[in-house]
């Protein structure tokens, strides 16, 4: 099932986000390797493809597991989470239905 993986930074993220990038992106292909990832991306803190130092104020992930238990974990072992870029994490079921 596909699962929603919403997060939300702490102020001043952007620092902490481009120190943990790196180990952020290697889960995000593993997933996207196995075929499980739909889409990610992160969240501008303005309204901008580029937002400078302004950073982002979240991140979204959208991609198949097992469980919502299974999801959770994942999400819990987030370099992200581990480096303090997020304040709170939200994993939900998903149901696709376009494109």
């Amino acid at each position: 099932m596909l699962y929603a993986i919403i997060s939300e930074d702490v102020k001043n993220s952007l620092e902490r986000r481009l120190a943990a990038r790196p180990d952020h992106l290697a889960r995000l292909e593993k997933l996207r390797d196995e075929g499980r990832l739909v889409l990610v991306g992160p969240h501008p803190a303005v309204d901008a493809e580029d937002p400078g130092e302004a950073g982002f104020t979240g991140s979204l992930v959208v991609a198949e597991f097992d469980s919502l238990e299974t999801a959770q974990a994942w999400a819990d072992a987030d370099p992200y989470m581990i480096a303090g870029v997020y304040a709170k994490v939200t994993v939900k079921p998903f149901k696709k239905v376009l494109p």
